[in-house]
């Protein structure tokens, strides 16, 4: 791999206009796709095989009509004034009409066949004590199709369906209903506050992933001493981005994609495309500074070594980013293929890409004052820095750091007990968004359960029989009977007559744990009433409910995976058997800390202010899946640049402690540089709109931190420190069976030392 990697990158030093060209070809591809495609981008995440992804199949053969999405609107009057005065309610209802009359939207008099007279009938035989306080909009003795009204007639809720799913329904549609209703914030003083379904989806990208993009270029330069080599880092990260992500949403016409998925894509595309760069072009400047080889050689070295492990750290979060794709999640498989894709294009630009661009710049890489600072340097080598007086201690008070490390982590993972998992909405949004205002609005006027319904669907066993009005109300006051449910209301049957659907208001939020509680009840309800009926239960809530239940039980099954990976992987790169076993126990603990202190913060709501939101709330379902998978390869990253150079050392004959404070201090700068621009990178996210994306961004900022400056730098040397030589333990038997890769490159070290022996034989080439 080293001799391999050695030629390529002497090539591309050599005849560097070839490999630019080339790349940039690929970026015109991408951007012809893209501009003949568009970009399409849903928040549809469902999951087939859950209960309430089959009953929505159902509903979509037996019902169509009743299987789209739903958005809704609230009309609220200012001044604590009546909505359904004649001249405010004639308004509304103008501009109800116009909504139903655009295409897409369901008029509710074709959805509900026989609902209508079954709900009249319940209206007539129910106690006035037990009917809720709100009812239907009532306009010159007619009542208003779909729209509700508060009890002290402030607040009205227009809820509405759509023929298709919420993702298939164009943007512009919801636009022109917003437009719509909007229209009457003019004309009577009413606000108009649209459902989170009806807002545009956007790329959560802000001055926050600006100024991290700043940090990592100072950090650059501080670590690289020079503007040209820190520029390219940045220039290859930017061009991999490019190519990655605009890929990605070159072809999202055909595949469902996230802006969850785009926006993982970009932060891992970032952060190693940075750091990959920087490993090579700070070895490089090394071997020009202390080696006294040409820019050509050094660049040529670097890459056959530094890029060795570039190859092998970007292969190991490839896999365990692939490692998703066994759960048979598809929107979880398409994140993890977009953000693989990017790590991908990623390395494969560091290895190529970047030695073209080193060879137009040529010994410019190392300026005259940074050649100057490097000789001064080395004439006051025998002053001790701060990474070799860390070490040192380290090693020295090495069972100390090891409980105090533990001791830590595992009081910030204490919180994890109780991390409670779902899908962030409107009730976690900021108080100041639409969204946020729209479900506090409905939940004053009607109950938080409103912002969440469910949708019920009864069916026949015996297909031939038909449900009466009769049968329809005995199931209607059964399910009105169960606890935590506000209100149910039929919505229509089906041609045959043999399926009902209905829906059921909670008492409860649609995060909440009882809302979660009432759903598995029904699930498990037998129905008194006669005639053979099974219950099914859907709906947006109930979806979300089922959604993280799954990722919840195949979370332990992708962590195993990982561990089995990571277990393999470097035994094949270090050829050791305690270095995999340390370095996985490490991960572990990093990985409880950040999800402990990430439930803290989203779902405590601790420093809530900081960060940038009002609420805390259950923490996004599949972000444990996703974090573990980029800290993992991220963290593999790190223990491989780190750990390889003691490996080196203990191999060039620093014997016991010394070659882990020796290849310590070859590596620990360029590894703190590169983990503070990953933290820089990922920190930026923390601040966009999206609470999602937030929670991501915490996540990945604080699982980096902690794995990086507590796990690697800190707890891995105290480790080896214990072990010393045996660390490299490895049996024979197993000696004889793995690979040798040739990581350090070693062999190639040994073929250099032969005169011009590679360079020869590939300039004959």
């Amino acid at each position: 791999m080293s001799t391999f990697l050695y030629k390529i990158s002497n090539k591309a030093f050599r005849k560097p206009w070839y490999f630019i060209v080339s790349w940039l070809a690929i970026v015109g591809l991408v951007a012809t796709l893209l501009g003949i495609n568009g970009i399409h981008i849903s928040n549809e995440m469902k999951i087939e095989g859950t209960e309430s992804q089959r009953v929505l199949d159902q509903l979509s053969n037996e019902l169509p009509i009743a299987s789209g999405g739903q958005g809704s609107v609230v009309f609220k009057a200012s001044d604590d004034q009546r909505l359904d005065t004649p001249e405010r309610g004639a308004a509304i209802g103008k501009i109800i009409s116009e909504v139903y009359h655009l295409d897409y939207v369901v008029n509710t008099a074709e959805l509900a066949s026989g609902a209508n007279d079954l709900n009249a009938m319940m209206m007539q035989n129910a106690n006035p004590d037990d009917l809720p306080p709100y009812g239907i909009m009532i306009v010159d003795g007619m009542p208003l199709p779909g729209v509700l009204l508060s009890a002290d007639g402030t607040i009205a809720l227009f809820q509405f369906q759509f023929t298709d799913e919420l993702t298939a329904i164009p943007q512009d549609v919801k636009d022109t209903i917003i437009e719509t209703v909007t229209a009457l914030e003019k004309e009577e003083e009413i606000s108009v506050l649209p459902s989170e379904s009806l807002l545009s989806l956007e790329i959560g990208i802000g001055s926050g992933e600006v100024i991290g993009l700043i940090v990592a270029a100072i950090v650059l330069l501080m670590t690289l001493g020079s503007v040209v080599a820190a520029g390219l880092p940045l220039l290859t990260a930017l061009l991999g981005i490019a190519i990655g992500v605009g890929g990605a949403f070159s072809i999202s016409s055909f595949i469902e994609m996230t802006n969850v998925s785009a926006i993982l894509g970009l932060m891992i595309g970032l952060a190693v495309g940075i750091d990959y760069c920087l490993f090579i072009v700070n070895r490089q400047r090394r071997l020009i500074f202390d080696q006294g080889l040409s820019a050509q050689e050094a660049a040529s070295r670097a890459t056959g070594t530094a890029g060795s492990a570039v190859f092998f750290a970007g292969l190991t979060v490839i896999i365990a980013l692939c490692g998703m794709l066994v759960m048979g999640i598809s929107f979880l498989s398409t994140m993890a293929l977009v953000a693989a894709a990017t790590v991908l294009v990623n390395m494969l630009l560091v290895l190529t890409l970047l030695p073209a661009l080193l060879g137009l710049v040529g010994e410019k890489i190392c300026s005259p004052k940074a050649r100057n600072k490097n000789q001064l340097k080395a004439a006051n080598a025998t002053r001790i820095g701060f990474s070799d007086r860390w070490v040192r201690g380290v090693v020295k008070f090495r069972w100390l750091v090891i409980v105090v490390v533990i001791v830590i982590l595992g009081i910030a993972a204490t919180p994890i007990l109780k991390m409670d998992m779902g899908i962030p909405g409107a009730a976690t949004a900021n108080l100041d968004t639409a969204a946020r205002q729209s479900y506090d609005a409905i939940s004053e006027g009607f109950g938080e359960g409103f912002n969440g319904p469910l949708i019920l669907v009864a069916e026949l066993e015996d297909s031939s029989s038909k449900l009466t009005i009769e049968h329809l109300m005995g199931l209607v006051m059964e399910l009105q009977s169960q606890d935590n449910v506000s209100q149910v209301s039929p919505l229509g049957i089906n041609e045959n007559g043999n399926l009902a659907i209905f829906s059921l208001i909670p008492d409860t939020g649609p995060t909440d744990i009882e809302t979660k509680e009432l759903v598995q009840q029904l699930r498990e309800l037998d129905l008194q009433t006669g005639g053979g009926v099974t219950l099914g239960v859907t709906g947006f809530t109930a979806v979300n409910i089922d959604m993280s239940v799954k990722l919840g039980n195949v979370f332990p099954i992708y962590i195993g995976i990982i561990v089995i990976l990571s277990l393999i992987i470097l035994m094949l790169v270090f050829r050791s058997i305690v270095v995999p076993i340390k370095a996985t126990l490490g991960f572990l603990l990093s990985i409880l800390a950040t999800f402990g202190i990430t439930t803290a913060v989203f779902q405590w709501g601790w420093l809530n202010d900081v960060f940038g939101f009002d609420t805390g709330g259950p923490l996004l379902s599949f972000m444990p899946i996703v974090t573990t998978g980029i800290l993992y390869g991220l963290a593999m990253d790190y223990q491989v640049f780190l750990v390889s150079s003691m490996r080196e050392s203990y191999v060039h004959g620093h014997k016991g402690k010394e070659s882990i404070v020796h290849g310590y201090n070859q590596a620990s700068r360029v590894v703190l540089g590169a983990a503070v621009i990953m933290v820089s990178v990922f920190a930026g996210f923390i601040f966009t709109d999206d609470i999602m994306i937030k929670q991501i961004g915490f996540a990945l900022t604080i699982g980096i931190f902690i794995d990086t400056f507590l796990v690697r730098m800190t707890l891995v040397p105290a480790v080896m420190a214990i072990f010393g030589e045996k660390a490299w333990w490895l049996p024979k038997w197993l000696d004889r069976i793995l690979p040798n890769l040739d990581v350090e490159g070693d062999k190639l070290i040994a073929k250099l030392d032969k005169p011009n022996e590679i360079l020869r034989k590939d300039q004959e080439s």
